[in-house]
């Protein structure tokens, strides 16, 4: 039986392992015959998590995982390679840590003031790519994730709510049940009436996920070590490790991975028992970008028909958007239900 099987409940009532793997046969019955990558996919502890997510709700979880397998062959995010992406990560600003946190979850590190693109298409491919990466790493017992946001340097340029929105839609509709714990260390005064704007597309069950963590808190240093090693964790978050963000040396890792994840979709594979890596830890500092935004811009449009974001479009995301959404539902008349 597997961990996602064993380990997941629903208001409260813990089912039994019975219950729980008749209602996984009963989604996969009605979802029907899959081949491919599909159904590879669709292992009892993908079911599971879609059942999670929608509370056990079969007919939910089934419409939310047919929804998610047409996604997958209609955008093919895990057929994105780093070469399709590299321009997006020169500075640093999404990476997979070299270490994991105390229950074995694979750390993703954001820094948003480290934006170097303007094309919402390219950093949402860039995501889902980070996204199918961490998941490939993931130790055979884990299921989840981690995203610790350093907030350093951050204003409203960096980021649009339009980003925001489709980057929890995602998430929450093709990845569920993956994060289990989001810090957001250091934001400013002025993101909560962005985290204001973005919240009410995020589930309930995901916000709860979210904890905001400030370096002059006096029970900072107690929160993050009951997450993280402090030895491996970098020293911008508090931690001991000082060494700094190499790009040429996480190119080299992400083709590595590259070149691992056929293998992770061909039918008959069995989860790697390999150790954890060593901790290459990277600094808060980011990196100035080998490409410019119109370089960027131009590549990801050379590339959209080999793969695509989910439907997002490749308009400029503009600070001035950003602005004007933050005042509306300041105002009382932004629409976000």
């Amino acid at each position: 039986m597997s961990v996602a099987v064993q380990k997941s409940s629903a208001n409260g009532y813990e089912k039994s392992s019975a219950e729980k793997q008749a209602k996984i046969n009963e989604v996969r019955t009605l979802v029907g015959p899959l081949s491919g990558k599909l159904s590879i996919y669709c292992s009892d502890t993908a079911i599971a998590r879609h059942l999670v997510a929608r509370n056990w709700n079969v007919k939910k979880a089934t419409k939310m995982l047919k929804e998610t397998l047409k996604w997958r062959k209609e955008y093919k995010p895990d057929e994105i390679r780093w070469e399709d992406i590299a321009h997006e990560a020169q500075t640093g600003k999404i990476y997979r840590s070299n270490y994991v946190d105390k229950q074995g979850r694979i750390v993703l590190v954001m820094r948003p003031s480290c934006q170097n693109t303007k094309s919402t298409r390219g950093q949402i491919k860039f995501l889902m790519y980070c996204l199918e990466n961490a998941v490939l790493n993931l130790p055979p017992d884990q299921e989840q994730m981690v995203w610790l946001i350093d907030f350093h340097g951050f204003n409203l340029s960096n980021i649009s709510v339009k980003v925001a929105r489709e980057t929890a839609h995602i998430l929450q509709d093709h990845y569920p049940e993956r994060l289990g714990l989001a810090i957001l260390y250091n934001p400013p005064k002025f993101f909560e009436p962005f985290w204001t704007v973005v919240k009410p597309f995020v589930e309930p069950k995901t916000t709860n996920k979210v904890k905001f963590v400030y370096s002059d808190d006096p029970n900072r240093k107690k929160i993050m070590e009951e997450v993280f090693d402090m030895d491996q964790l970098e020293s911008a978050f508090g931690g001991n490790n000082s060494e700094g963000f190499d790009i040429s040396k996480y190119a080299e890792r992400m083709r590595e991975d590259d070149r691992r994840m056929p293998s992770f979709w061909t039918a008959g594979h069995t989860p790697r028992e390999e150790p954890v890596p060593e901790p290459t830890p990277t600094s808060s500092i980011c990196l100035d970008s080998t490409n410019s935004d119109s370089e960027s811009d131009a590549s990801d449009k050379e590339k959209a028909n080999k793969s695509s974001s989910h439907g997002v479009d490749s308009e400029e995301s503009s600070p001035d958007n950003n602005e004007q959404a933050i005042k509306e539902i300041k105002n009382g008349n932004g629409d976000v239900h």
